[in-house]
C-alpha cells in the first residue's frame, strides 16, 4: 500500500530536503523516524527538493508499507520521535501508482521580507532597510503570469528538458513591517523563486521600471535578472494534487 505524508519543517539547521553525504537533511531524519516506528527500512520520495535553509509549510512525500497505517496512531508516534523542527500534519493512503512529485499539479512558494529588525523573524524572513514600491512590484508580477520560458531565473547548468513554467499567481502583500510574496505554478526551476524575488526587489527599490521584467524574461539570460535573495526567507507553502489521488 502507498501512503502520503504531509509534513512541515523549519529548514534552518538542515542542508535541504534531499539526502546527501556528510550533511543533515530533512529526508534523512524522516526516513530514520519512519524506519524506527515501522521496524523496517523505509525510503520516502518528496514532491520536490528544498535547498539549504529553505523551509516548508507543506511538503508531501510518499512511501510504501504493506500494513494499514493511520495518522491518529502513527502520526502521533512520528511527531514524538522527529526533531522539534519537523512535524507530520497528515498521513493517508493513496492509489498504489500515486507519486508525490509527478502527480503534483501545482506548487506554491512564499517569500517573507521584514522591513524592520524582528527577533521572531530572524530565521524566516529576509530583513532589508529599503522602502519598497509594492504597487510597482505587483505591476511587474502581472508580466510573470502564464506559460513562458523562464530560463533567465534558472540556476545555470541545470539538467532540465525545458525552461517553460506556467505561473498562475504572483503577488505581494504588505502587513505592517512584513512584506510577503506568494507565487504559484505548475512547476519551478532551480533557484527560480529567489531569482524572481531579487529581480522584483530591484523594481521595488525603483532601480528599474516594472516593464523591464519583460525584456529580462525575453533575454533568457540569468545575468540579466536580479541577484538571488537569501534562502531563509523562502518556504514551500502548498502542494496541490488532483482529488482522485485518494481514490483507493
Amino acid at each position: 500500500m502507498r501512503y502520503f505524508l504531509d509534513i512541515a519543517y523549519k529548514g534552518t539547521d538542515y542542508h535541504g530536503w534531499q539526502i546527501q553525504p556528510n550533511a543533515r537533511t530533512v529526508q534523512e531524519e524522516l526516513q530514520k523516524a519512519l524506519s524506527t516506528i515501522l521496524r523496517k527500512p523505509i525510503e520516502v520520495t518528496g514532491s520536490g527538493r528544498t535547498d539549504t535553509g529553505v523551509h516548508a509549510r507543506q511538503q508531501v512525500v510518499h512511501f510504501d508499507f504493506p500494513e494499514k497505517l493511520s495518522y491518529r496512531i502513527h502520526g502521533f508516534k512520528l511527531n514524538a520521535l522527529l526533531p522539534k523542527d519537523i512535524s507530520v500534519k497528515d498521513l493517508f493512503q493513496v492509489k498504489d501508482e500515486a507519486h508525490a512529485r509527478f502527480d503534483a499539479i501545482e506548487r506554491a512558494y512564499r517569500y517573507q521580507i521584514s522591513l524592520k529588525k524582528d527577533p521572531f523573524l530572524t530565521d524566516t524572513a529576509y530583513q532589508i532597510r529599503d522602502s519598497l514600491n509594492i504597487e510597482a512590484m505587483n505591476e511587474a508580477c502581472r508580466h510573470l503570469l502564464g506559460r513562458q520560458d523562464f530560463e533567465c531565473f534558472s540556476k545555470v547548468h541545470t539538467d532540465v528538458n525545458n525552461f517553460f513554467c506556467e505561473i498562475k499567481e504572483a503577488r505581494w502583500e504588505e502587513s505592517g513591517n512584513l512584506v510577503t510574496f506568494r507565487i504559484c505554478a505548475n512547476r519551478f526551476l532551480r533557484n527560480m523563486v529567489r531569482a524572481i524575488v531579487g529581480t522584483l526587489l530591484e523594481i521595488g527599490r525603483e532601480k528599474i521600471p516594472p516593464k523591464s521584467i519583460i525584456q529580462i524574461i525575453d533575454s533568457k539570460n540569468r545575468q540579466q535578472a536580479g541577484r538571488s535573495v537569501p534562502a531563509h526567507g523562502l518556504a514551500l507553502a502548498e502542494v496541490v494534487y488532483p482529488d482522485t489521488i485518494r481514490d483507493c
